[in-house]
């Protein structure tokens, strides 16, 4: 990997994609917007690109299945396309390899080099077939903001480099709390952010208002009436990329 001199301030606009990371050469308060697109609908995701190409920062998308939405992402120089495979089945005992869900994954986003998984899971066993398949950064650890340590990535035994996030937005719809990303970007070390664009299209607060309306997930047009209207994931979505606009 190359090194790079990448010591930023916030106000010099530090907006990186997850490839851009690189534990040899820290990256002093780095922001990495990404996304888990979670099998949402076509109109749901493009509504989410409009608003991240609207203001023209970098961002990690998660791919789960095939939309001609990737080759929108494709297209802009600023994003670039991880995997985030489904091991739940397995670990429900429904049969199947873990290799043979990431050679799909791949064989859908081959230039693929990060990967983020459904609901977290890992493993070292995990670990070494990522890295026999080519994938270079894991990006499986949420370690909260609220834990006040300070995130820089580093590398596994066998040189891919983790990369955690410190703040994912249906932990927040838990937490049950609203921390300002004002403060959220005032916080030392790298600052990877993880949205989902269903989250961002309900601007869900609580997650009870995405479990409720899991039959309108695939009609924007009538999961539009059950937008949260008080402070939620979409508002955060925008205050972030309005701290942007501001730095």
């Amino acid at each position: 990997m190359n090194k790079k001199n990448n010591s930023y301030r916030l106000n010099e606009q530090a907006w990186i994609k997850i490839s851009d990371l690189d534990p040899d050469s820290l990256i002093h308060n780095a922001v990495a917007l990404t996304f888990d697109i979670d099998w949402v609908c076509d109109a749901i995701l493009k509504e989410c690109i409009d608003l991240i190409e609207k203001v023209d920062v970098a961002a990690t998308w998660f791919v789960t299945h095939d939309t001609p939405a990737l080759e929108r992402l494709r297209a802009n120089k600023k994003f670039e396309l991880g995997i985030h495979p489904n091991f739940n089945p397995l670990l429900d005992g429904n049969g199947g390899s873990a290799e043979y869900i990431i050679d799909q994954m791949l064989e859908l986003v081959p230039e693929a080099v990060s990967i983020r998984s459904h609901s977290l899971v890992q493993s070292s066993r995990l670990h070494e077939l990522f890295y026999k398949k080519g994938l270079i950064y894991d990006c499986n650890d949420f370690i909260s903001k609220r834990s006040e340590i300070i995130l820089q990535p580093w590398r596994l035994w066998n040189g891919m480099v983790k990369v955690p996030h410190f703040w994912e937005d249906d932990a927040e719809c838990i937490y049950k709390t609203r921390t300002s990303m004002h403060d959220l970007l005032a916080h030392e070390g790298i600052k990877v952010f993880d949205f989902h664009p269903i989250h961002v299209f309900l601007n869900t607060e609580d997650l009870s208002r995405y479990d409720t309306t899991r039959e309108f997930h695939s009609i924007p047009e009538e999961l539009l009436k059950y937008r949260f209207k008080g402070e939620g994931t979409r508002t955060m979505l925008l205050n972030l990329l309005s701290e942007f606009k501001n730095a």
